[in-house]
C-alpha cells in the first residue's frame, strides 16, 4: 500500500462484469480531472492464444489440467512486481494483450499475443488494475489468517515477510483499494456459456468440460480473493438460473439485484448513501442492495468518496 502512489484493483472472474465497473471508474477520473493508468489483467498470462491451446492439451495429456485462473497459466510474480514497484516509484512493467480483433489493432499486434513488456509512464496519480487476480495470494494462509488479513497487525506483518521476499506471491498487500465483483456461480456459468458459444463458436458440452477443468483452480485463487476485498458487488438474478447447463438467455441486468458488501461498514454514511441510491435498501448493517440495472452509478456513488480519499492522503 501507498500513499504517493496509490494501486486501485478490481479483481473478478471473467464475465463477471469487471469492464462495467471499469468504465464507471473511468467516468469518474474523468469527472475528478485525475490521470489514472490502467492495466489489464490479460497482459499477466504466461501464455498467447496458441501457446495456451498447446499448454492445455499436454496437461491434459498429463492429467494435470491448468487454466487461465491458477499459476501454472499466469505470471502472478510479475503482476505483484509491478504492484509493489509501482506503489514505491510510480512506475513498473506491464504489457497489453490481443484479446480481441479490435484490441490486437489498437496495439499493434496479432490477435492472442503480447506487447512488448514496457515501463508505466511517470506522473500518474494513481494505477487501476481490471483483471482476474488483483488480490491473489499464492502461499498458505489459515482462513484465520485470511479473514484477518486486512487487520493492521496483519497487513504490518505481510508488509515485512514480503519486504524480505519470506514467501510466494502476495499482490493484495500492495493494493489501496481492491474491489471484487462477482456474480452468483450459476449467473456466471451462463454467461459463460452463452458468450463462448456465440463468439467463439464453442458446443454448451465444451464449454462445460472447460468450466469443471478451471473449478479447481476457481477455488484456490479466484474465490479467497473476496475475502480480502474491501468492497464486493455480487449480481444475484431474480430468476430462475437452477440449472445454468439450460438456461436459454442470459438474466438481464433489470432482472437482476446488486448485493453490496462493505469490509469497513463505519467508514460510510449509509443514510446518504440510501438517499442517492434509488430503490436501495439494508440487507445487513454491512450490506446494501440496488436495484441490477443501477450497477454502475451506485459504483460511483460509493467509490467516489473513496478515491478522493486516496488522494488526499497522495497530496498530504
Amino acid at each position: 500500500m501507498s500513499v504517493r502512489h496509490p494501486i486501485i484493483a478490481v479483481t473478478g472472474s471473467s464475465g463477471a462484469g469487471t469492464t462495467t465497473v471499469k468504465h464507471a471508474f473511468a467516468d469518474i477520473f474523468r469527472r475528478e480531472g485525475i490521470d489514472a493508468f490502467f492495466v489489464d489483467g490479460n497482459g499477466f498470462r504466461r501464455y498467447g492464444r496458441a501457446e495456451m491451446r498447446r499448454a492445455v492439451g499436454e496437461a491434459a495429456a498429463r492429467a494435470q489440467p491448468i487454466s487461465h485462473f491458477g499459476p501454472e497459466a499466469n505470471l502472478f510474480d510479475r503482476l505483484e512486481g509491478l504492484f509493489r514497484e509501482y506503489s514505491r516509484t510510480g512506475t513498473g512493467l506491464y504489457r497489453r494483450y490481443g484479446e480481441s480483433a479490435d484490441d490486437a489493432e489498437r496495439y499493434g499486434v496479432d490477435s492472442g499475443t503480447f506487447t512488448p513488456w514496457q515501463e508505466v509512464p511517470p506522473g500518474s496519480d494513481l494505477l487501476f488494475y481490471e483483471g482476474l487476480h488483483g488480490g491473489c495470494i499464492e502461499q498458505t494462509w489459515s482462513r484465520r489468517e485470511m479473514s484477518a488479513s486486512h487487520n493492521p497487525l496483519v497487513m504490518k506483518l505481510r508488509h515485512r515477510l514480503k519486504e524480505r521476499n519470506d514467501y510466494g506471491v502476495d499482490a493484495a498487500v500492495w493494493v489501496d483499494l481492491l474491489i471484487g465483483i462477482v456474480p452468483s456461480i450459476n449467473l456466471e456459468w451462463i454467461q459463460k456459456i452463452h458468450r463462448d458459444c456465440e463468439s467463439k463458436g464453442r458446443t454448451p458440452e465444451a464449454v462445460m468440460a472447460t468450466i469443471l477443468r478451471r473449478l479447481p483452480d476457481y477455488l484456490r485463487y479466484i474465490v479467497p480473493q473476496f475475502s480480502l476485498t474491501d468492497i464486493n458487488f455480487q449480481r444475484v438474478p431474480l430468476v430462475d438460473t437452477s440449472n445454468p447447463f439450460i438456461a436459454r438467455d442470459i438474466p438481464t441486468a433489470d432482472e437482476s439485484m446488486v448485493v453490496i458488501r462493505f469490509r469497513e461498514p463505519k467508514k460510510f454514511d449509509f443514510p446518504d448513501l440510501l438517499s442517492r441510491l434509488p430503490n436501495a435498501f439494508m440487507s445487513r448493517p454491512n450490506t446494501l442492495v440496488v436495484p441490477g440495472g443501477h450497477m454502475g452509478h451506485a459504483i460511483e456513488v460509493v467509490c467516489t468518496p473513496l478515491v478522493h480519499e486516496l488522494l488526499q492522503r497522495q497530496h498530504g
